[in-house]
């Protein structure tokens, strides 16, 4: 009885989790949910709290925030030129876990840091761990740590701290691997649209309807997929698949051609506005 108990207490946690929460939401309301990503720090942390508050009104429902790496690997030219723009304004780990603490009152949605494991490592596992939930972030995703390698001391002071370990998943993923990510992952699954680094593309990949369905079978956790989406017709071809729809580069390449405007904010909010409407269904 005791370990019924105890199974129980761990399902009624995990469902008032605040990223199972986004899901069931947009799920209720018949849409996949809508994940904007933006840098932060570009072109600096003030501009990066307006565009927050923008995003979550134009209908977000889950904001990813990349932490500026100068080496970030998987990242396309345009998601590698913001993380260069935003270290070179100055744009640190401890600024971006003050800017969500700022953010958090005001957003009304979770908040997922999009980032390498470097910078966590510097800032020591535990520490970050600490101050991120401190902040009010809800999860993160480490690009270039595999499940295998994030077992002990990451996936522990994660835990420890009530955030969400989110991994990615990719077309040429191991049968190992997306075991390791559905007994490990929590939040979310990220599945990889394509092979190779971020970017807009044209047309989405045709096998993508099949794998998301496969993936779909064998996972407990919502599934969103990412990487090449950036118009409103993709976006509604993957919520159709998807729990989730990830938008990144389309963004954040916005944001750089508009540059310092002063109507910068308004610009993202009607671009976002047009994506989120993607993701409803039927």
């Amino acid at each position: 009885m005791k370990v019924l108990s105890l199974l129980g207490a761990r399902r009624a946690a995990a469902a008032a989790r605040p990223l199972t929460q986004a899901f069931a939401r947009a799920k209720s309301e018949r849409r996949a949910a809508f994940i904007p990503y933006i840098t932060a720090g570009d072109p600096d942390l003030a501009a990066t709290e307006r565009l927050a508050i923008a995003l979550a009104a134009a209908g977000a429902d889950i904001l990813e925030l990349g932490v500026p790496f100068s080496d970030p690997i998987a990242d396309g030219p345009v998601n590698q030129a913001a993380a260069a723009r935003a270290l070179a304004s100055g744009t640190t780990l401890v600024g971006i876990l003050a800017l969500v603490a700022r953010l958090q009152p005001r957003l009304g949605i979770p908040v997922v840091l999009f980032t390498y494991f470097n910078p966590i490592h510097a800032y020591g596992v535990a520490r970050f761990a600490e101050h991120a939930a401190a902040s009010g972030v809800d999860g993160v995703l480490c690009v270039d740590l595999p499940p295998e390698e994030a077992e002990g001391e990451y996936l522990d002071a994660l835990r420890a701290h009530g955030l969400d370990a989110i991994f990615l998943l990719a077309p040429t993923s191991t049968r190992d691997r997306v075991r390791a990510v559905a007994r490990l992952g929590s939040g979310f699954v990220y599945y990889v649209s394509r092979t190779g680094v971020t970017g807009e593309k044209r047309e989405l990949p045709a096998a993508l309807a099949g794998e998301v369905r496969a993936l779909g079978k064998k996972l407990r956790l919502p599934l969103a997929v990412g990487f090449g989406i950036s118009t409103r017709p993709q976006v509604a071809a993957v919520a159709k698949l998807a729990d989730g729809v990830v938008v990144g580069s389309a963004l954040v390449r916005l944001i750089d051609e508009s540059g310092g405007s002063p109507g910068l904010d308004e610009i993202v909010y009607e671009r976002a506005v047009d994506l989120a409407a993607g993701t409803r269904r039927g």
